[in-house]
């Protein structure tokens, strides 16, 4: 498998990607204007102790306190690649806590939404082959070194090297290095650990004690390894300094690092990647789609057949859509970095053995993410659930928000909806209102259903309330908008009910076709509609009419000439 890492740097931003078979798989951003928090360590001040919650709040000197568990206070620490350990929680945490009392802590999530940072007093320093726990007394090695002995090996030279009294969790990446390899990365740690607890002891909370590398570095550190074929960076000054980074981290991987001479991030097609991976329905190659819906506690997706049949059976083309899914479903949750609770409801299977199989490349596939996630099993419905480590926000956090017209629900009113709200709105301001006339302005799409067909609707509405009712369609208006005023003015009042008048030509863009007559052609005049004649092929040109006919609710008008 080719595996590739390429880094963008802007004056706004930096983006790295990872590529494995030229496929996206995971992106990482970092804005000029918003840092990430996560691995950042503070001196902090308790400020609220939470015995019905066992939590608290701690001011770290951000926007809004970060939140403390009972579990995250002096217990044994779970980094992401030494797999689960047993927690040993005793002591309620209002007995090991204290309101104004200063602390060590490190977020471990970052801020999102309302929610603020979650912060953990087990401390932990990443470096390049061991993770340094400096209030522990333990050795642990990765589980994803698959050789029993090698695991043996380097958990033997942990102890050797290790700081007396300090704890060590040898990483994935050190897999065949040496004894001085470790030393020396262990050696660097607990200076960094001396210069925070110095730093700590001179400064009153809260304050920012140590800042976590930022992303360029954080790659090298952290995804940049054997494993990896290349890494491409389109920056000059960034390519120095990976160069001279490498020097310290693995002078050995140097000769995969390239300076750019093109755009490869625009040659890999990654930011219409970035924008697929937004989307709700990801497609497959077999014509078969996934529909990926996340909320707060968890994510769901959804695998259809769509527009595969398959072959040979129905049984048949259920497990190659599943099994096609999983490698997909692996990808986006990579790519979109969705973490906490994942349910995925697979086609229903009736074989067992197929069942077994889609669980089996399930498993299989997230052994390629760095992010650690356990596969739960089938429920009794047939979904499959899984968790995954949840540290940085998913990508559709960091690049949305949700929509201020459907405040984040995915949907807005119908037009038929809409149009209900303005006849009711009409009703209440014309019993308010001495005016002879009353202005209603919404979407087009809003208006043909408050005119109604040949204009029955808006006769009827006028009966009704005694007065003149004047739509006027506008496209800059959002499909929910509705605005109603009443018109004194008679001059007014003429002008805006019939803008043009018989003989007149215009120049206007015909917009779009006619909804019931195929062959014209739809142009507006301050949101009058003005139906042109043999107009459809002519949608999105700018041209001369005449109009020949004025009525209510439009005009009828004929093209005369190009413009």
């Amino acid at each position: 498998m080719l595996k590739e890492i390429l880094i963008r740097v802007t004056r706004e931003e930096t983006k790295a990607a990872v590529l494995e078979d030229r496929r996206l798989v995971e992106v990482y951003l970092e804005r000029s204007f918003q840092k990430r928090l996560a691995g950042n360590i503070y001196l902090g001040r308790i400020e609220n102790v939470l015995p019905g919650m066992q939590a608290a709040f701690v001011n770290i000197g951000l926007e809004r306190n970060a939140f403390l568990y009972v579990e995250d206070v002096h217990t044994t620490p779970e980094p992401a690649d030494w797999g689960p350990v047993k927690r040993e929680v005793s002591l309620p945490i209002q007995n090991r806590i204290r309101e104004g009392e200063e602390i060590l802590v490190q977020v471990v999530k970052e801020p999102f939404g309302t929610k603020g940072a979650r912060v953990t007093t087990q401390l932990t320093l990443p470096g390049r082959y061991v993770v340094f726990l400096p209030d522990y007394d333990c050795v642990g090695v990765s589980r994803r070194i698959g050789s029993e002995k090698e695991r043996e090996r380097l958990k033997s030279l942990a102890e050797e090297v290790r700081i007396p009294g300090r704890g060590l969790i040898v990483r994935t990446v050190a897999e065949g290095v040496s004894k001085e390899e470790l030393q020396a990365d262990v050696l660097a740690l607990y200076e960094l650990w001396k210069g925070i607890q110095e730093k700590a002891a001179r400064s009153s909370a809260p304050a920012l004690i140590h800042r976590e590398l930022e992303l360029v570095s954080w790659v090298l550190r952290d995804l940049f390894g054997e494993d990896v074929d290349r890494l491409i960076v389109n920056d000059p000054e960034t390519y120095e300094k990976i160069m001279e980074l490498l020097m310290a981290l693995g002078p050995h991987l140097r000769g995969k690092v390239r300076l750019a001479e093109t755009d490869v991030w625009e040659e890999y097609g990654l930011d219409q990647e970035i924008d697929r991976a937004l989307r709700r329905k990801v497609w497959l190659r077999s014509g078969g789609y996934l529909v990926i819906d996340e909320a707060e506690a968890l994510t769901v997706i959804d695998v259809n057949t769509g527009k595969y049949v398959g072959s040979k059976n129905f049984s048949e083309t259920v497990f190659r859509t599943n099994l096609e899914a999983v490698q997909e479903i692996v990808r986006q949750i990579r790519l979109r970095n969705l973490g906490g609770i994942i349910i995925i409801d697979f086609i229903d299977m009736e074989r067992a053995e197929h069942r077994g199989e889609i669980l089996r490349r399930l498993e299989e596939e997230l052994k390629k993410d760095k992010t650690r996630a356990y596969v739960l099993g089938l429920t009794q419905l047939g979904l499959v659930e899984l968790t995954r480590k949840k540290v940085r926000p998913s990508l559709s956090s960091l690049l949305e928000r949700p929509c201020p017209y459907c405040e984040g629900k995915g949907r807005v009113a119908s037009e038929e909806t809409v149009s209900m709200k303005a006849c009711h709105d009409i009703r209440e301001l014309a019993e308010q209102t001495t005016a002879p006339a009353i202005l209603v302005q919404v979407h087009p799409s809003v208006a043909a259903f408050l005119i109604g067909g040949g204009g029955s609707h808006l006769r009827e509405l006028e009966k009704e309330i005694g007065k003149r009712i004047i739509v006027k369609g506008n496209e800059s208006s959002h499909l929910s908008d509705v605005v109603i005023k009443s018109l004194h003015n008679h001059d007014e009042i003429a002008a805006l009910a019939a803008p043009v008048k018989a003989g007149q030509v215009l120049e206007l863009k015909v917009e779009e076709p006619h909804a019931t007559n195929p062959r014209n052609g739809i142009a507006r005049l301050n949101g009058f509609v003005i139906d042109v004649e043999e107009g459809r092929s002519l949608v999105g040109k700018t041209v001369r009419v005449e109009v020949t006919r004025v009525l209510r609710t439009y005009a009828r008008a004929r093209v005369v000439g190009g413009a």
